[in-house]
């Protein structure tokens, strides 16, 4: 099993940033993905989530309205649309994915960092 995140890198205040997280060797396929990010000195935080289907989102409040997540799985990969990014938003992002309540699976953690 693996999930392979992407797409960190260094944006202004106020740019985008697109970051894909790529699964394999995941079965069945109906998992949910997450997306996870720790800042230097702070724990590791909820992001956004969405179902296997993509009907359902969720997003914490410190995102809601700047970052959309969504997933083809046809290509088994899971995307995080930043917009509007404040240097706040830097930090490791991390993927991942989960069958029940439990978050057993990770990626390595992509870094972003935003700064002008």
């Amino acid at each position: 099993v693996q999930l392979q995140a992407s797409g960190g890198g260094l944006v202004q205040p106020g740019g985008s940033l697109r970051l894909s997280c790529t699964a394999s060797g995941l079965t069945p396929s109906n998992y949910v993905v997450g997306w996870f990010r720790q800042a230097p000195g702070k724990e590791r935080e909820f992001v956004a989530a969405i179902s296997w289907s993509g009907l359902s989102t969720y997003s914490s409040d410190d995102v809601k309205g700047r970052f959309t997540i969504s997933r083809d799985n046809a290509k088994n990969t899971t995307y995080l649309q930043m917009d509007s990014l404040k240097p706040e938003d830097t930090a490791v992002y991390y993927c991942a994915a989960r069958y029940d309540s439990n978050w057993s699976f990770w990626g390595q953690g992509t870094q972003v960092t935003v700064s002008s």
